[in-house]
């Protein structure tokens, strides 16, 4: 599925960025009933073909989880930031991103011990944000850490955590400026991740995959964003794993394997680099965005964070026209996903409190 575009008008831009959450939200909630799972016990209780339609999941089908909602907060973050430089010529959004990622702690029911965050803004009124689903243990600990400065965490966690959330990175700067180089694109996507998870494949895949999603919208192949994110990742210190990951995504979708035999290759995807490789290798070999999820959620991992990764990718190769009704009509939160999502420049960023 990895075709490429010529160049599009800036509507059909935009409706990628939606695409690129709502695809993310999608294989958040297809996967969330078969997060902690084998393979084995999904053919068994779904079937040959595995999970293919929302299954219950946190009281209801169509659910999202921890994955969707700190994607959503990164997203909030960034436009935080985006009206502080334009109101108050205060450039960055490391305090906003991170102040963003407090409020969500907050809807978790935890507090910062060293911060009080701003409990305001659009997102933190949504009450369906603040239900816990599962969130990851090393981003309630760091956060409730957070020392009030922005910087990488103190732990050397490398889980999922913290790519799973980073496409608004790539969203952000293509809405905003197109042209931006993508250094800034890779080191604000590692900035994001970096937050809560100090290992190095924990925040290098987040620039990654901001890169992959920024160049996705520039009408890049799949490929060959991959490639100008790898230049940009060779250069960082700790950088093998998530490389070798990489390569052998690349590898194993070239290889005519079976598609579950090659994710089961790439490991299952708790840590960062497989949960990354996972999304790309499916991403990379499915014929339809339908069967990108599915391949991205029927295996023996983390398959709400690599479901909504893949969705991530594909939606914004692709566009809403390619994902289905039956998945979209009954997801959870999906008119506040698709308001989060307009971010075109020709709309007032402040017109809206954020």
């Amino acid at each position: 599925m990895d075709q490429p575009h010529e160049s599009r008008p800036e509507n059909d831009i935009q409706e990628r960025y939606t695409a690129c959450l709502l695809g993310g939200a999608i294989g958040d909630a297809l996967g969330a009933a078969v997060e902690f799972m084998s393979r084995a016990e999904i053919l068994s209780r779904f079937g040959p073909a595995g999970i293919t339609d929302y299954a219950p999941a946190y009281g209801g089908k169509g659910k999202i989880t921890d994955d969707t909602q700190m994607t959503l907060f990164t997203a909030e973050g960034l436009l935080r930031g985006r009206m502080r430089g334009v109101s108050k010529g205060i450039a960055g959004f490391d305090h906003t991103v991170a102040n963003a990622y407090l409020r969500w702690l907050a809807t978790q029911g935890y507090e910062c011990r060293a911060v009080t965050a701003e409990k305001d803004g659009w997102l933190f009124q949504q009450p369906e944000l603040h239900s816990q689903r599962a969130p990851g243990m090393t981003c309630l600990s760091a956060l409730r850490d957070y020392p009030g400065v922005p910087e990488t965490a103190g732990n050397d966690s490398k889980g999922c955590g913290g790519v799973m959330r980073v496409a608004p990175v790539g969203l952000y700067w293509r809405t905003f400026n197109g042209n931006s180089g993508l250094e800034r694109v890779f080191e604000d996507g590692c900035m994001c991740a970096g937050l809560t998870h100090g290992h190095p494949s924990g925040y290098l895949t987040g620039g990654v995959l901001a890169v992959l999603i920024f160049e996705l919208l520039n009408d890049k192949t799949l490929l060959d964003a991959l490639g100008a994110a790898k230049t940009l990742l060779v250069a960082e210190r700790g950088h093998e794993e998530t490389l070798a990951a990489l390569d052998k995504a690349v590898e194993l979708s070239q290889s005519g394997n079976q598609h579950h035999i090659a994710i089961q290759e790439l490991g299952e995807g708790w840590v960062a680099e497989e949960a990354l490789a996972i999304s790309v290798y499916c991403a990379l070999v499915a014929e339809s965005f339908e069967q990108g999820i599915v391949l991205a959620v029927n295996h023996d991992g983390d398959s709400d964070s690599t479901g909504a990764i893949t969705g991530n990718i594909l939606g914004a190769m692709h566009g809403t026209g390619v994902i289905p009704q039956r998945w979209l009509e009954p997801l959870e939160l999906r008119e506040v996903i698709s308001v989060d999502s307009r971010w075109c420049p020709s709309v007032s960023m402040t017109t809206r409190r954020v």
